[in-house]
């Protein structure tokens, strides 16, 4: 019985990662230096929305992972960019990456 709680579990923890990312395939995105430059708070809620809200759900609150909404209050932008590079706790590092992990980050830090 053990044993199959045990796998149970194991499973759960692995579907939990997979949903947070966790590959290291990198996509090749189509956009000009020209467009990047254009990037406003838009853009870092839409990559919030791609790569972060299965894990902190699309509002900030509802997902598994830590609630986001008031993130700004206790972390600076670069913290806050640190930590979705980095990684911390329970959350995988590089899911994000450069202009899109500082899009991401300078929509979080306005989080109050």
């Amino acid at each position: 019985m053990k044993k199959w709680i045990y796998g149970i579990i194991c499973v759960a923890f692995l579907g939990f990662i997979t949903a947070c990312g966790g590959g290291d395939e990198e996509t090749e995105q189509d956009n000009t230096p020209s467009e990047k430059q254009e990037q406003t708070a838009d853009a870092g809620d839409a990559l919030f929305q791609q790569s972060c809200a299965s894990c902190h759900g699309g509002d900030l609150v509802s997902g598994g992972a830590p609630d986001l909404d008031k993130i700004g209050s206790k972390y600076s932008k670069d913290e806050i960019e640190a930590i979705i590079v980095n990684g911390q706790g329970g959350m995988p590092g590089g899911i994000l990456k450069g202009e899109d992990a500082d899009a991401v980050a300078s929509w979080l830090a306005e989080k109050k």
